[in-house]
């Protein structure tokens, strides 16, 4: 079996090779190819992969190609992690949206919007060339917006496209764990969006157990979750929501946290995978130790502005990894017909009442050889609905934006985002970003 990735070099990318090294099954990938428009960076990322393999006869090879086209052909899944801009524009959409007092975050808020809108041309682009040189494979998708982008990814696809995220994941297992509860035997009732979902129920023997752990403090205070948004909160609500959900209920804080800051988290990452990249050129020797020390420090520093001052990460959830295990059981599932029952970024159909037919929603699906099929949700009601309608309609607007070169579109879409407070402050961040990324503001053009 032949697995494709896109962005092959990027930095994470041997989070999935180390998943599929320690695979105990028969071994499911033959063949791996890496896809980059860097060469340098693929090449170090190869010779991270090969450092790996070393001594394993029996792991998967490893090519890697500048050319798409190649990369694609005859392949039977792609699992594509690209980002458009790199981190230099990472860092823009952070702070063109903080220097005006709003959130600059990766996905969520104008970020993600800017993020979106330079990325959809050329996930329209990758969708049509599988559609021709490898119109029978499963295309796993990563990239973010992963809601956003999948959704676009699927009217040329249809439903062989899927998105996968860890969030969902290790929150309900982080949750399974704080009651001491098995993950793999604790069904989580999980529904919403990409990066803005609720976990609202927590099945262990037929019986909800999620009122249990949101009756006890000091449980809750075990998990990260709990200690990001407090427990009267998440008494408050209900649920236990996406840690993503930090952002839009505690907005003022995040801004604060992140402006109070050093540096932004797409500056940080910059830095830190520049010296990786130049550490490896000077050492080349060293790869994969280089990679494995520079992956510690950057899973340690993850959403740093939401922790209080020397609040370390919890070491379990650092250690537990994440979409490569999602990646990998997903391909399992459908090569080998391995049912499984996943979290995924699918066609919402009728699992989510209240979104669109057509909207990809996050939600507990069944999957086989068929493909995922998305199971009926629980239903989010109150807030949580009117939120998601309102960030749907913002991604679909994006879609349309960036597929008809609609700066109309794109303003609507800015203005309208619940973290965005007026129409004044989605011209100023349109403007921003188009002035500060040569690719978004192609594609107004």
């Amino acid at each position: 079996m032949r697995l494709t990735i896109l962005g092959g070099g990027g930095f994470r990318v041997p989070l999935v090779y180390g998943a599929l090294l320690g695979d105990r099954h028969e071994r499911r990938v033959d063949e791996l190819v890496l896809h980059d428009v860097d060469a340098g960076r693929l090449g170090v990322i190869e010779r991270v992969l090969r450092q790996m393999a070393a001594g394993r006869p029996d792991a998967p090879t490893v090519t890697a190609t500048t050319s798409l086209d190649e990369a694609l052909e005859g392949t039977d899944f792609v699992f594509s992690a690209i980002r458009v801009g790199g981190l230099e524009g990472r860092t823009c959409d952070e702070r063109v949206a903080l220097d005006l007092g709003v959130l600059g975050q990766e996905t969520t808020g104008p970020g993600g919007l800017a993020y979106g809108l330079r990325t959809l041309p050329v996930a329209f682009d990758i969708a049509s060339r599988v559609a021709r040189l490898a119109p029978d494979a499963w295309f796993i998708n990563f990239t973010n917006p992963a809601g956003m982008i999948t959704q676009a990814m699927q009217t040329v696809l249809g439903d062989r496209v899927m998105g996968i995220c860890d969030s969902p994941l290790g929150l309900g297992r982080r949750a399974a764990h704080a009651l001491g509860l098995p993950g793999d035997a604790t069904r989580f009732g999980y529904s919403g969006l990409n990066h803005c979902g609720w976990l609202q129920t927590l099945v262990h023997d037929g019986r909800d157990v999620l009122p249990s752990l949101l009756a006890q403090p000091e449980l809750l205070l075990s998990t990260e979750e709990g200690r990001l948004f407090g427990p009267e909160w998440l008494q408050a609500i209900g649920a236990i929501p996406n840690e993503y959900l930090y952002y839009y209920y505690f907005t003022r804080e995040a801004v604060a946290g992140i402006r109070g800051s050093a540096e932004t988290r797409g500056e940080y990452l910059l830095r830190s995978q520049a010296d990786f990249y130049r550490a490896v050129g000077d050492s080349p020797e060293q790869a994969h130790e280089l990679w494995v020390r520079t992956r510690r420090e950057r899973d340690e520093t993850y959403m740093a502005e939401a922790r209080e001052e020397g609040e370390e990460r919890d070491a379990t959830d650092v250690a537990g990894g994440g979409y490569e295990g999602v990646a990998l059981a997903l391909m399992a599932a459908i090569a080998r017909n391995e049912r499984a029952s996943m979290l995924l970024n699918v066609r919402n159909g009728t699992a989510l009442p209240g979104l669109p037919a057509d909207a990809v929603v996050e939600v507990p699906c069944i999957v086989d050889s068929s493909g995922p099929q998305p199971l009926s949700a629980v239903p989010l009601t109150g807030h949580p609905l009117g939120l998601v309608q309102q960030v749907k309609a913002v991604e679909s607007l994006t879609i349309r934006a960036a597929q008809e070169g609609s700066e109309s579109l794109a303003l609507q879409a800015f203005a309208l985002h619940p973290l965005v407070d007026s129409v004044v402050t989605a011209r100023l961040l349109l403007t921003g970003y188009r002035e500060r990324i040569p690719a978004l503001d192609a594609v107004f053009r």
